[in-house]
């Protein structure tokens, strides 16, 4: 009786009783919860690469086509309110800029009253004088009050007709008229305004100072395009003028009457092209390289800029893995217009932008208001 007991209460304690697992089980299930978490997290770390180098890509793209824009722009805007006559110094090229390192980048220097527009006729000028008297009513012609002119920058050309090819760059202290607009002047501090050379070698001053009688006054915006390779640019001070320096290099400016503005930075090769009818054949040429051999009636002749702006990552892509083939230019160097050293495959990306503008005021006259 007391066995059949037993048996019963055993069989009562199976039936109820939980299932467990055995320790073989445990460490399947362990094994595959561990394989799910690595794969986990070698998918976020992957992830987390690619993200990092196209928030890093997009970034470049950004500064890139930011700098195109404001080069694009100003070239189309090339001599505005300049005379005509002047057309062969309303900008000048630099081919291939020996900096010292393996990169050569060209140099684009442009001018014209490209931000404020201002043309005003002079009635006499003794060269290198510091008092210019202008005709009558000129100032009334522009709403500027007296106080804007302090400061400003310009260009003092003699007239067209004259034989001489000097322009003055002054700085003005102030002017000084009569009631009504009668004796109106332009007052400067002595000496040309430093560090601001126009293209072509047009700054100097005339030998005789009637050429200017009859000549032009006006704003001017001397630009230079250029790249700081280095970050250490022989003659340049870093935190003086805007320049940056202190070995940061890959930073492509504007230079504005003497003032540096970075444009963008990361930027590895900046190269520019021209299209003209240089040989006067009624057709044009195609684009070539800046020639220091161009005549200022050649130069006049130009219609079209291309620019080549070439961006590079400040850090290599972490998404790539292993060499990048060698005729992939994301991941190397290309071969710009006649820049031809090829880098080698540094998993650095690359960006390459690409624009070409026509120099309106070198196309159609209406667009230069200094045109007479």
């Amino acid at each position: 009786m007391r066995t059949k007991n037993f048996k019963i209460l055993g069989r009562m304690r199976k039936q109820g009783g939980r299932p467990g697992f055995t320790l073989a089980e445990l460490l399947v299930a362990s094994t595959v919860m561990l394989i799910v978490i690595v794969a986990t997290l070698a998918l976020y770390m992957r992830s987390n690469k690619v993200a990092v180098d196209q928030s890093m890509y997009a970034e470049l793209q950004h500064d890139v086509r930011s700098a195109m824009f404001f080069i694009a722009r100003d070239i189309r805007m090339a001599g505005v309110g300049l005379p005509i006559e002047f057309n062969g110094y309303y900008f000048e090229g630099t081919d291939n800029e020996d900096q010292g390192v393996e990169v050569r980048p060209d140099r684009l220097l442009m001018m014209g009253n490209i931000e404020d527009p201002l043309n005003l006729d002079i009635d006499n000028y003794q060269g290198a004088s510091v008092n210019l008297r202008l005709k009558d009513y000129s100032l009334e012609q522009y709403p500027y009050p007296d106080a804007y002119y302090e400061n400003k920058i310009v260009l003092i050309l003699p007239n067209p007709s004259s034989a001489c090819r000097a322009g003055e760059v002054r700085m003005i202290t102030h002017v000084t008229h009569s009631a009504g607009g009668a004796n109106e002047r332009l007052n400067f501090s002595p000496g040309l305004a430093p560090g601001i050379n126009p293209p072509g070698g047009l700054s100097g001053t005339c030998s005789s100072s009637n050429d200017y009688d009859g000549g032009l006054v006006t704003f001017i915006d001397v630009k230079e395009f250029w790249l700081d390779v280095t970050g250490n640019y022989p003659g340049l001070t870093a935190g003086v003028n805007g320049y940056i320096g202190n070995g940061q290099g890959g930073i492509l400016y504007m230079t504005l009457n003497a003032i540096h503005y970075p444009l963008a930075q990361n930027v590895e090769n900046l190269q520019f092209e021209y299209n003209g009818d240089l040989d006067d054949d009624g057709d044009l040429d195609g684009f070539l390289p800046w020639a220091d051999t161009w005549t200022l009636d050649q130069i006049s002749r130009i219609r079209e800029i291309r620019i080549y702006i070439l961006g590079r990552t400040p850090r290599a892509f972490v998404s790539v893995s292993g060499t990048p083939p060698s005729d992939l230019y994301l991941y190397q160097r290309p071969t710009l217009s006649n820049f031809l050293i090829l880098g080698q495959p540094d998993r650095h990306k690359r960006f390459l932008l690409e624009s070409t503008s026509v120099v309106r005021n070198l196309s159609l006259n209406l667009y230069n208001t200094g045109t007479r």
